[in-house]
């Protein structure tokens, strides 16, 4: 039989697992000739999270859990997920059921009979957002797909069913600072894209501050575009011009009509505004050296303090 592995990055979620687990149950059971697996990753939670993972693996042999000693971040959580599946098939969804369990039958459906390798899921609308929040987002769309030649899909959610290949092909990516949404674009595989409304939580609060999204975004940049590096080299000649035009027509008029230079307002006006320049330049280069400090130490994405295989 075939199987399909369903990735849950879980923190902070007691309230919604066993709803999902309900639901993502209904949908197993709708399907023909097709094993599941369902894996629960423990991203450090401090609720019961845990708890409810170690017993749904005791009364379903379905249900695996991998836990983190400590809070590695969502991107972790679906690195580890995807290096402890088995299935043929891989999925990953959020606990809060805001991605449609029902889904998976059209999503099979993409991969099994329409040659397919990937079926992801686009929210249409923000329904329930604050409107700055879908301002911004929008904004941020718009941006990361003119600065980068990886296609950043508008609305795109990590919800999707990969085959093993594509699979294979995202495991072979070992790099430290991960954005999945940018990796999964940029392996390739042909991808069908579902569009549906925006489905609000069934339980608990979202874990995505608009300054953790705004972090989340500066990343997504850093790793799929050096534009910004570009920008700040062109900032810099642009200005090197300037200075070099102005200092000409000081002269001229200096010898022409004896106009003396004066103005000190004016001359720390372009004394901090360059000095700005240079900070938010040098901000920029500090941002792919921090990037690939991190990549240079070689630490673990995550580090496995439990399984369901340790309390067998």
């Amino acid at each position: 039989m075939e199987k399909i592995s369903v990735i849950v990055p879980c923190y902070n979620e007691e309230e919604s697992m066993p709803l999902f687990y309900d639901e993502i149950c209904k949908v197993a059971e709708s399907f023909k000739h097709v094993d599941f697996e369902f894996i629960f990753v423990n991203d450090g939670s401090r609720d019961r999270t845990l708890s409810i993972a170690r017993d749904l693996s005791k009364k379903d042999k379905r249900v695996r859990y991998i836990s983190f000693s400590r809070n590695f971040g969502k991107e972790a959580a679906i690195l580890a997920g995807l290096e402890y599946s088995v299935g043929d098939y891989v999925a990953i969804m959020d606990a809060d059921l805001q991605d449609p369990p029902s889904l998976l039958h059209e999503m099979y459906d993409g991969i099994k009979n329409e040659g397919y390798d990937c079926v992801a899921t686009r929210r249409v609308s923000r329904k329930g957002e604050p409107p700055i929040r879908s301002f911004f987002a929008k904004c941020y769309y718009k941006l990361i797909n003119k600065i980068s030649k990886t296609e950043i899909v508008d609305g795109a959610r990590d919800y999707r069913l990969m085959s093993r290949q594509m699979v294979d092909s995202i495991l072979e990516l070992k790099e430290y600072n991960r954005f999945s949404k940018g990796i999964f674009s940029w392996v390739g595989y042909d991808t069908k894209w579902l569009e549906y409304k925006n489905v609000e939580r069934v339980a608990g609060t979202t874990k995505w501050s608009f300054w953790k999204l705004f972090l989340y975004s500066l990343e997504s940049i850093v790793a799929f575009s050096t534009v910004p590096l570009a920008v700040a080299s062109i900032m810099g000649l642009l200005f090197f011009l300037v200075s070099v035009i102005m200092i000409i027509v000081i002269i001229v008029k200096t010898l022409t009509i004896g106009d003396p230079v004066a103005g000190w307002p004016s001359l720390v006006c372009i004394i901090f505004f360059v000095s700005g320049v240079q900070l938010f330049s040098i901000g920029v280069i500090g941002q792919y050296l921090s990037k690939l400090y991190l990549e240079v130490k070689k630490r673990p994405v995550y580090i496995v303090k439990e399984t369901e295989k340790d309390k067998k």
